[in-house]
């Protein structure tokens, strides 16, 4: 039984050149109490090993944070696979415009703490009870309100090449950092403002928005998918794009 990679990199390059087959690049997370990380981790491996799926997973506590690539060919194989656990079935894939057949060159899945590093230890903080998700349109209509506060949940080197229109983006180095400042500022505002968060991918908003909620925030909301699931929609329903800049990414 396989609970771990045992190709190099090199080795895993050449079997992919050598295979000649299309791979998608896919990533998704999901916020969940998972009782046992370790079994569920290996769970995921031995299967996912056989479908030749390849990436950087985090798996924790609090939930799943995946990054990887697959065979095109196996993509409802995989798909059905995380339809049958209860709480990844119909979650978000977010697949890659543009895709790298060697994007990634090992499967890897960790167990960590937390899927996002964010510095709390407070048992009654229950990350699963977020703010409400909008789509791009929707989102459109919400940060042109004069009630609405939209804060970028990102670091200020992300900011600083590319935001969304009427973003308050605070001057942090990390998602940690962020938490406590943001709270602080608005603080009086809590009741009579809507509390709009924005980043990447959703990850890091997703949580910031059960923190706040957690805070006392009435009327919080992040946008769904992220700014990249945003371009995305504002593509293909040819919807005005408020994303100023780039967007800023970890990869190559």
């Amino acid at each position: 039984m396989q609970l771990y990679n045992k190709l190099s990199a090199e080795e895993r390059r050449v079997l992919i050149r050598e295979a000649g087959k299309e791979r998608l690049t896919i990533s998704f997370y999901q916020y969940h109490h998972i009782g046992n990380p370790q079994l569920f981790r290996d769970h995921l491996f031995l299967h996912w090993h056989s479908m030749d799926v390849l990436g950087r997973i985090y798996v924790a506590h609090e939930g799943i944070n995946a990054q990887l690539s697959i065979p095109a060919d196996r993509f409802e194989e995989f798909k059905n696979f995380l339809d049958n656990i209860n709480f990844l079935e119909n979650v978000r894939l977010n697949i890659a415009r543009e895709h790298d057949n060697e994007s990634f060159l090992k499967l890897k899945i960790k167990v960590r703490h937390k899927i996002v590093a964010d510095g709390l230890e407070d048992d009654t903080f229950d990350v699963t009870n977020k703010g409400i998700h909008v789509d791009a349109t929707t989102f459109n209509q919400l940060i042109e309100d004069p009630d609405t506060v939209l804060v970028d949940m990102r670091n200020h080197y992300e900011s600083e090449i590319g935001h969304f229109k009427n973003a308050w983006t605070p001057d942090v180095d990390t998602f940690r950092d962020s938490l406590d400042y943001i709270e602080d500022k608005l603080k009086d505002h809590k009741e009579d403002k809507k509390l709009v968060m924005y980043c990447t991918g959703g990850i890091r908003c997703e949580k910031a928005s059960a923190y706040y909620k957690h805070k006392g925030f009435e009327n919080v909301f992040q946008l769904e998918g992220g700014i990249i699931e945003y371009h995305r929609q504002v593509t293909e329903k040819g919807l005005e794009n408020k994303f100023k800049g780039k967007n800023f990414v970890f990869d190559h």
